[in-house]
């Protein structure tokens, strides 16, 4: 009985002994996850500054000359500033998206902004050309020459429209990659873009009828929608096959702490440090924004671009699930003994009691044998926590 009593008692310690270990193991996730979004967000957004801001002063007179000079001196490379002839020539370059301000001096000054470009950007200009005004006892006069939409009144809203559909994105990853992992790679990628497809269309539903973030192009946002979202997802599935349980945090450094802080969508990177204004000229969810916006507001100005850096994203995705497909053909040739390169012979059919036995079926990846469904729910879990 003593001896019994001690077994008993030892074997509950290895019991507790691998259950914090296994523990302890899934909270360095976590723990990753808040040392990330503190550097991607804190970095990105805790003080933004002006570098380069693009701006005119409108005017041929030596008096604008002499005064976008002294702002082009005066601001220690905050803002770019130029002159042009007239108020036409500012508004076309502000319909443009080539300046995010313009400046006409005299008795009843007025500034020229386009806050659909960037509403934070505007309010940053908007702020250096005040100070210019009253040092000359004059007030400004603001005239915004490409508003948001009425449903948009903080030009915000597409943003957070690109958080919804990344949520729903990475989400869906975990979700196919974990309960989806006894599934053949075909169908987790068939799944991957049937699901861009209904998170896409809930995406316009929220972007139109819903909440009116925007007035017209309602079709052409639902296509980049498309694209951004298959990205992500085929992105994911593909990545699962080598990450496994760590996908989850895979595509959140991708598709959350790089993608949402260089997406453009709160500050613009003429607001941004070097880094995140870097990633802006090639990240997908800053290629969703810019798209949306250049297709709404400003008639398709520069939207090839943007479509192109989506269009990119995704035949990276395709070309990942065209690596994971090899990588788990080549999984299995070896759990079934066959070497790497080398066919079964044609005829040649396997027991398939060995399959029981293996845990493995013919068509289906090796994943369901690396991998219970306690593991699984494990990782949803960690996904549906996030």
């Amino acid at each position: 009985m003593f001896l019994m009593s001690v077994s008993s008692a030892s074997h509950r310690d290895t019991s507790t002994a691998t259950a914090l270990r296994h523990v302890l193991g899934h909270l360095l996730t976590p723990l990753l996850m808040c040392v990330g979004m503190g550097m991607a967000y804190l970095g990105a957004f805790h003080a933004p500054q002006p570098h380069d801001l693009r701006v005119d002063v409108v005017g041929s007179a030596p008096a604008a000359r002499v005064l976008a000079q002294t702002l082009q001196d005066g601001g220690d490379g905050a803002l770019d500033v130029r002159t042009v002839a007239d108020r036409d020539t500012a508004v076309e370059a502000l319909k443009a998206q080539e300046i995010f301000g313009a400046y006409l001096p005299g008795a009843k000054p007025e500034l020229l902004v386009a806050s659909a470009a960037s509403d934070t950007s505007a309010t940053v200009v908007e702020k250096v050309f005040t100070d210019v005004a009253a040092r000359r006892g004059a007030p400004l006069e603001v005239t915004d020459v490409v508003p948001v939409s009425e449903g948009d009144p903080t030009g915000q809203g597409v943003f957070f429209l690109l958080v919804a559909l990344s949520i729903g994105s990475y989400a869906s990853v975990a979700v196919i990659g974990g309960a989806g992992a006894v599934l053949p790679l075909r169908i987790r990628a068939l799944l991957a873009a049937g699901m861009s497809l209904v998170v896409s269309g809930i995406g316009a539903v929220f972007a139109g009828p819903l909440f009116h973030l925007v007035d017209t192009g309602l079709g052409g946002v639902w296509a980049m929608a498309w694209l951004y979202s298959a990205g992500i997802l085929l992105i994911g599935v593909g990545l699962h096959t080598f990450l496994k349980r760590w996908t989850t945090l895979g595509v959140m450094v991708l598709f959350v702490m790089l993608n949402f802080t260089s997406s453009g969508g709160v500050f613009r990177p003429e607001l941004q440090p070097g880094f995140f204004a870097a990633l802006h000229a090639f990240w997908n969810g800053a290629g969703f924004v810019e798209g949306v916006r250049s297709h709404v507001y400003f008639g398709g100005t520069g939207l090839g671009g943007h479509v192109l850096v989506l269009a990119l994203w995704l035949a990276g995705g395709a070309a990942l699930i065209g690596v994971a497909a090899l990588a788990e053909a080549g999984r299995r040739r070896d759990a079934h003994g066959t070497p790497a390169g080398r066919e079964v012979p044609a005829g040649t059919e396997r027991d398939p009691r060995e399959d029981v036995a293996t845990g493995r079926a013919e068509g289906r990846p090796d994943d369901r044998a690396e991998g219970t469904d306690g593991d699984a729910e494990e990782e949803m879990a960690e996904a549906v926590a996030v």
